[in-house]
C-alpha cells in the first residue's frame, strides 16, 4: 500500500511533537507516496520495524493510504482530511490518559502518558542545545520509557538550566 504524511504528520515531523521511537521516526521520514508499505518495510527491516510500526504510525493519523490519482496530482483529501484524522486520534487519547484520581482529587497518568508528555519536551530542550547535547539528544532518543527519561532527567537539568527544566519536570513527575 502507499501512504503519504499528513499535515498533522509533516508537522510532527518538523517539531517532533508525536513521541515515535527512532525506528518508526526512520520509517515514517522514507514514506512519500512513491514508496510501497513493502519497500518501505525492506528498507527499514534492520532497525527492527514491523508492519504494527507502520499501522501504528496510521492510527496516529501521521500517514494516510495514497488515494489512486495521475502522477502529476497530489491527493487532496489526505490533506483535508488531516485535521479531522488528527481529532479523531487525539480524542481517546486525552481520554484514556486520564486513569484515575489521586485521594485529594488529582489525575494520576499511567506511565506511558508520562512518556508521551515529557519525551517531545526532553527532545526540543536537547536539540536546542546544538552539538553541544548531541548526545545527550541521542539517549533522550534512545530512551523508550519514562524511567529511561527519568534517569537521563538530571543531565538534561544541567545542560538546560532550572528555568527550561521546569516544563520537563512538570511532565516527568507530576
Amino acid at each position: 500500500m502507499l501512504y503519504i504524511k499528513t499535515e498533522l504528520g509533516h508537522g510532527a515531523l518538523h517539531n517532533r511533537s508525536v513521541a515515535l521511537t527512532p525506528r518508526q521516526r526512520s520509517a515514517f521520514i522514507l514514506f512519500d507516496g512513491k514508496r510501497d508499505s513493502e519497500e518501505v518495510l525492506k528498507a527499514t527491516a534492520g532497525l527492527g520495524v514491523t508492519p504494527d510500526d507502520v499501522q501504528h504510525l496510521v492510527s496516529l493519523g501521521l500517514l494516510a493510504l495514497h488515494s489512486a490519482q495521475p502522477a502529476a496530482a497530489p491527493a487532496p483529501a489526505s490533506s483535508a482530511a488531516a485535521p479531522a484524522v488528527a481529532a479523531a486520534v487525539a480524542a481517546p487519547r486525552q481520554e484514556t490518559a486520564q486513569l484515575s484520581q489521586t485521594a485529594d482529587g488529582h489525575p494520576t497518568l499511567s506511565a506511558q502518558a508520562h512518556y508521551s508528555k515529557a519525551y517531545p519536551i526532553a527532545i526540543r530542550l536537547t536539540a536546542g542545545l546544538g552539538l553541544r547535547g548531541f548526545r545527550l539528544n541521542l539517549a533522550v532518543e534512545a530512551a523508550g520509557d519514562i524511567d529511561k527519561l527519568k534517569e537521563l532527567a538530571p543531565k538534561i537539568r544541567e545542560a538546560v538550566g532550572p528555568e527550561k527544566f521546569l516544563e520537563l519536570e512538570n511532565a516527568l513527575y507530576y
